[in-house]
């Protein structure tokens, strides 16, 4: 493709150099370029990616995208936004592949990717072929991919889902983060639908405040469907949860068709006759295609509302209620969403993600419904990130808990000894016994210790890290799994 033909998807910008230079890709890290690539000079928050194009040019960049012309030797397609250009020139470039097939997005506090797995199941057992994007990893048909954030920049975006567009693929079911939205890396994206699952504290660290918060969600909605079509394969879904208060305000910024799921409130798609266990949790759902049982191995009734998000997204696809639920019930696990360590003993060993009061909260009411013995926490707070939520986490905790260790999660440049300490006040406000908690920095040793002090029939949470594989302490990723971990300390038990 030549640089002119790039340009031409924007109407104001400026080449300076050789319009009819050739370009045989496009990418906004330095690091990946190659001979006859496009380098986007992206400003970020810590870095500046014209600072970069000098060692781009230095691997064969071909031509740059600016904000301002740079004194060096290559072609320079000059630009008013460079980020918006990175959304617009990438979807040019990889012939707009959000258009062949259904993306359905997926955006919330908790549950993104538990609903994304969820609908993937129900539309696979249909016969599609799926793609899926998020925290846990990316995945084209049967193949997989290690992912770096949860969304990805605008160019990575559009090079993926032209790997899945090649590969025939029917659906994209993608987590959106709010940092993707408020950075544009999903402008450009046709989604089929959108499907809010919640809202509560977390990110607060990038945001600033909850309702800056809640608006970068809001900008998911806002783009959906503002025309609309006889044709049912045209038409686009806004899916709120109606049990949040936010979706009241997301279904003002739409223009889609709302579809709406809950168990509170009157909706279009409810969970009634809830029924927890640890074994599983059923219900009865009452929905504008009909009604049906559902007995789920999936525990929780935060599990209940994934359910219903994916099942209200199911049944905008004409997927039949039967089918839907034959899927459901047949899913055992979501990696690193409560999920159970196993090895013969006499106690539960539970394994989830929750790094969030409300993700917290979710998980521990749902332990207090079936717990027999002690209920006992493990569990952490991400460094470098929102402060203002390590106390909030602490009161949760301890009004779940009959015991508690409190250790490092994913420490990353701050001190682990003083994360801990912020979580302290929230223990101190509630009176949380201190013969009851545990302040441990080595999160192995506090797993070990929370087993070794296990009786039967106690239930052990260990929260905040889930499906994760590594500790990232002082920008090292260091080889680390909650699962193997706890494994590891149940067979040496005792020794």
């Amino acid at each position: 493709m030549k640089l002119q033909e790039l340009a031409s998807a924007l109407l104001i910008t400026h080449i300076h150099g050789n319009a009819e230079t050739d370009i045989t890709g496009i990418e906004a890290d330095s690091r990946k370029i190659k001979p006859g690539y496009l380098f986007l000079c992206i400003p970020g928050l810590t870095a500046d990616g014209h600072d970069y194009a000098p060692k781009a040019i230095a691997l064969g960049a071909s031509a740059l995208v600016t904000e301002r012309v740079l004194d060096l030797p290559i072609p320079q397609l000059v630009v008013k936004d460079a980020r918006y250009a990175m959304a617009v020139l990438s979807a040019h470039f990889y012939g707009y592949p959000s258009k062949e097939m259904k993306i359905i997005g997926f955006t919330g506090t908790n549950g993104k990717t538990t609903s994304t797995y969820l609908l993937e199941r129900i539309l696979r057992d249909q016969g599609f072929v799926t793609g899926l994007m998020g925290t846990i990893e990316m995945k084209i048909g049967d193949t997989y991919y290690e992912m770096e954030r949860t969304t990805q920049e605008a160019v990575d975006l559009q090079s993926s889902f032209r790997k899945m567009c090649d590969q025939k693929t029917d659906y994209c079911l993608m987590e959106v983060s709010s940092h993707a939205l408020e950075l544009g890396r999903v402008k450009g994206i046709h989604f089929r639908s959108g499907i809010f699952t919640n809202l509560s504290q977390d990110h607060l660290d990038y945001h600033g405040t909850m309702e800056a918060y809640a608006a970068a969600k809001g900008l998911l909605f806002s783009r959906l469907g503002n025309g609309f079509s006889l044709n049912p394969e045209e038409r686009q879904y806004a899916i709120l949860n109606a049990d949040d208060a936010a979706s009241l305000t997301l279904s003002r910024l739409t223009a889609a068709q709302i579809i709406t799921y809950g168990i509170e409130n009157h909706c279009d798609v409810r969970a009634t006759d809830i029924q927890i266990t640890s074994k599983g949790t059923s219900f009865k759902l009452v929905s504008f295609a009909g009604e049906a049982y559902f007995q789920m191995k999936l525990v929780g009734k935060f599990n209940v509302y994934n359910a219903l998000g994916a099942i209200a997204s199911a049944l905008a696809e004409n997927v039949p209620l039967e089918a839907i639920r034959n899927s459901l019930e047949s899913i055992a696990v979501v990696d690193g969403r409560m999920e159970v360590v196993n090895e013969g003993q006499e106690f539960l060993v539970l394994v989830d993600y929750a790094h969030t009061p409300d993700g917290l909260e979710n998980a521990l009411s749902t332990i207090a419904e079936f717990a027999e013995g002690k209920v006992i926490t493990v569990f952490g707070c991400g460094g470098d990130r929102d402060k203002t939520k390590r106390p909030i986490m602490g009161k949760v905790t301890a009004a779940y808990s009959d015991l508690l260790y409190v250790t490092s999660d994913n420490p990353r440049t701050e001190d682990p000894a003083a994360i801990l300490e912020d979580i302290r006040p929230g223990l101190e406000e509630v009176n949380y016994p201190a013969e009851k908690v545990e302040f441990i920095v080595d999160r192995k040793k506090a797993i070990q210790k929370a087993i070794d002090g296990a009786g039967p029939k106690d239930v052990i949470l260990i929260a905040g890290k889930g499906h994760e594989t590594y500790q990232d302490i002082m920008g090292v990723k260091h080889d680390f799994d909650d699962r193997l971990v706890a494994k590891a300390a149940i067979r040496g038990r005792g020794r």
